[in-house]
């Protein structure tokens, strides 16, 4: 393949300021007497201009002889370079700041670095040949000779070089250059084979931790059969895979590559007896892998040439993030890596924060798809009561598809089937270049051609072009779950007729936050009683006189009020308010209880690996 002869290179050998040495250097020809460059403002999979050259400084150019050439500022993203009709080579350099730990960004201490290339490089946009943008790029690591790296890029050779050690890649394109993230620590690099394709798992702990071997071990067998379980959907990739997983204190979030990912999660993932923390793991690790299908190889036909420049609006989000989501939980499922009991846990969980917002009656799935741009990353304290998460609710709109979809074809298909029949005719390699990258009617072209889909467009325009149109008890109903309110509190036995609301929790349908030692209103749930009285900030001061001051005392002082009024003492702007309310019984939302369910639930969860039942 031809070069594009441009070099990008980081030096990671002094963490002293988490600041990282960048050089990217461009030879000739170039077509006009100046050169642009310019900072991409997005990462793929992360819809929200965050302005990473916000963390560049120190920038210089020069020459192949050194000598210093004239960098103007352009825009809020560009560079221009001029004056370079006669030289062989320009030459830029920059200090890098790698502070932000998220899997989107860079970070960068004595420890680690992960290498975000959105969040690195500059890239030439006029004044070269456009085609040299997809041909072979050359990226060069200056590491401390211990670490280990992990990354998609093609490794060309390894060599010391004074006291660091120097690794040399090749990116094939401009696009496999931007999705190159890498990781690099000097933690042992877990590899293993499944169905013949090479996966890596590597990790860092923000804290220098270790996991418990035995729960890392345990991962790595659910990682093998959820893999498999993949496979045994879509067919085995050829490329080797990536898993980076970064534990910290309490963060979390993952982001999908081609053939890698960064997951990060709570360190308690991997120490035993979090149940809970484990169970999310294995779920946004299966979540992330389905996205080499769908959103990296099957995309949104606005994201077959990723513009990083400018938002890039989809309608689809809730079918490339919700049926991602639906999908990765079902083969945790299939795969064994999840029980019965952790599927219907972790359901119990969703649906409690499907009831709580109000933004599903007024926001339609399309909708907050192409609003994500202003409203995913820019929350504000009423969103929960006018807009949706396309993550939450895309998934059970899936599972009300797939409901759907199993009932009339008698359990011969079901959304996993459409996401495959997707892929198989719209990835971004079929043949057919007007086929690749899909749109709405693609999708629902798709259904309708399944067994059991052929009246299935308008139910699909309904739930997701419409909002309020979701029927979760017939979805649950047609698996043969149960989805009803959890058992009532028992009454009180004993010689007297105690009516059991007297000892019910009582409720105010707002989420709170403690700040120091005030309790402060965050935001309402649906139905709030005190949505009139109570306003986001307000700091709770007292029920009936006694202090409260964290989340667990409002719930205290609240049991065993229900149908009684209660003096709610609480501060605005610092001015003493109290109100008189009569306390409501918290909600008792239906909830999906454990249930083996019916033939159609069981040929969703059935695997589909050689020899399973």
């Amino acid at each position: 393949m031809t070069s594009s002869d441009i070099v990008f290179r980081v030096d990671a050998t002094d963490a002293g300021d988490q600041r990282l040495s960048v050089e990217i250097e461009v030879s000739a020809p170039f077509t006009s007497p100046s050169i642009k460059l310019s900072f991409p403002r997005w990462v793929p999979g992360s819809y929200f201009l965050r302005e990473p050259i916000q963390h560049v400084s120190h920038l210089k150019a020069y020459d192949e002889n050194g000598d210093q050439l004239d960098v103007t500022r352009k825009d809020v993203d560009s560079i221009v370079i001029k004056g370079i009709q006669s030289v062989a080579k320009v030459c830029i350099s920059y200090k890098l700041l790698c502070v932000d730990n998220t899997v989107r960004s860079n970070h960068f201490d004595d420890t680690h670095l992960h290498l975000m290339p959105p969040f690195t490089w500059f890239l030439p946009t006029s004044g070269i040949d456009s085609s040299r943008m997809d041909m072979v790029h050359r990226i060069e690591f200056s590491l401390p000779p211990t670490w280990n790296v992990s990354t998609q890029m093609r490794l060309e050779n390894s060599e010391k070089k004074g006291t660091a050690q120097l690794h040399r890649f090749t990116a094939e394109h401009r696009d496999a250059l931007l999705d190159g993230i890498a990781e690099c620590n000097a933690n042992k690099i877990q590899k293993f084979t499944v169905g013949g394709r090479h996966h890596h798992l590597h990790y860092w702990d923000a804290g220098g931790h270790t996991p418990n071997e035995i729960m890392l071990n345990r991962f790595i067998e659910d990682m093998k059969n959820i893999i498999s379980e993949h496979h045994a959907l879509f067919g085995p990739l050829n490329e080797p895979y990536h898993t980076i997983l970064h534990l910290t204190d309490g963060g979390r979030g993952g982001l999908e590559h081609t053939n890698s990912q960064t997951s990060m999660v709570p360190r308690t993932s991997l120490q035993p007896g979090h149940v809970e923390d484990y169970r999310d793991l294995v779920s946004l690790f299966s979540h992330e892998y389905v996205h080499q299908w769908n959103v990296k190889r099957l995309r949104p036909k606005r994201f077959l040439d990723y513009d990083l420049q400018r938002e890039v609006n989809t309608d689809l989000l809730w079918w490339f993030e919700g049926a991602t989501s639906w999908i990765g939980d079902i083969m945790c499922l299939r795969s064994g890596a999840w029980s019965a009991e952790d599927y219907f846990a972790d359901m119990k969980r969703k649906l409690k924060r499907h009831h709580t917002r109000s933004g599903s009656s007024c926001q339609a799935l399309c909708e907050a798809s192409h609003e994500a741009w202003i409203h995913l990353y820019r929350g504000h304290a009423h969103s929960r009561e006018t807009q949706i998460s396309y993550y939450l609710e895309g998934e059970l709109t899936m599972f009300a598809l797939d409901a759907e979809l199993r009932k009339r074809s008698k359990g011969e298909t079901g959304v996993c089937d459409l996401m495959k029949l997707l892929y198989e005719k719209h990835n971004i390699y079929v043949e057919d270049l007007s086929s690749r990258g899909v749109q709405y009617n693609d999708i629902r072209r798709a259904l309708t051609s399944l067994t059991g889909g052929r009246r299935l467009g308008s139910f699909l325009d309904a739930i997701t072009k419409e909002a309020g149109n979701l029927d979760l008890s017939k979805a649950f109903s047609h698996f043969g779950l149960n989805y009803k309110p959890s058992d009532e509190p028992k009454r009180k036995q004993g010689t007297e007729t105690v009516v059991w609301e007297n000892f019910a929790q009582g409720w105010l349908g707002v989420h709170v936050r403690s700040q120091g030692n005030k309790l402060k209103v965050t935001s309402h749930m649906q139905n709030s009683p005190v949505r009139e009285q109570l306003q986001v900030g307000d700091e709770i001061i007292a029920i009936d006189g006694i202090r409260i001051i964290n989340a667990e005392q409002l719930k205290s002082n609240l049991k065993g009020k229900v149908g009684t009024t209660a003096r709610i003492m609480y501060a605005r702007n610092s001015v003493m308010h109290d109100i008189l309310l009569n306390v409501s019984l918290e909600p008792n939302y239906p909830t999906v209880t454990t249930s083996d369910g019916n033939r159609l639930w069981k040929s969703t969860i059935r695997s589909r690996q050689p020899g399973s039942e």
